[in-house]
């Protein structure tokens, strides 16, 4: 059985590096949400940031991958406005019935990250085992690594937690 899902959404393509990173160290799946909205431009940016302030949901793709494969699914989301971004919006609501263990991050050039964080976990409806806020404008890239290895090891330490105790069951 796969283990961990890497799920999240990027319009700049940050977002979808860090989900990368991820995916190589947790050897873990990945679902990018796909959203129907353009939201390229300047147009994109301001409907990013109309839709985070008026905490309203985006029409995304239905995902390719089955929720109750994984043991958990980290969710990862740029955060627009001091907020989650629309389309992860969107997608908790869809699925967050379906969800296991999860962890959460978000990618943002300025601060607001610990309002998204704690926004993730009102809209998903359960506490990460981990979290982590990656600041693109004022991280160097050494910071980012350490912030994604401290990230990673808190999920691999439950993972090992949850596979101890399935075998000992």
């Amino acid at each position: 059985m796969t283990r961990v899902l890497i799920v999240h959404f990027s319009r700049t393509g940050a977002t979808r590096r860090v989900a990368a990173a991820l995916a190589t160290t947790l050897h873990a799946d990945v679902e990018e949400i796909i959203d129907r909205s353009d939201r390229s431009g300047m147009l994109g940016i301001l409907r990013c940031v109309l839709d985070s302030v008026m905490r309203r949901s985006a029409l995304i793709e239905p995902m390719r991958h089955d929720l109750t494969a994984y043991q958990m699914v980290v969710i990862g989301t740029p955060v627009w406005a001091g907020r989650v971004s629309a389309p992860v919006r969107a997608w908790l609501a869809t699925y967050r019935h379906r969800l296991p263990r999860v962890a959460f991050f978000c990618t943002l050039a300025g601060r607001d990250g610990e309002s998204a964080l704690k926004e993730l976990c009102e809209l998903a409806a359960k506490q990460p085992v981990a979290h982590c806020a990656i600041t693109q404008k004022n991280a160097s890239p050494g910071e980012e690594s350490r912030a994604l290895n401290l990230f990673t090891q808190r999920i691999e330490r439950k993972l090992a937690h949850i596979e101890e105790v399935e075998w000992s069951a």
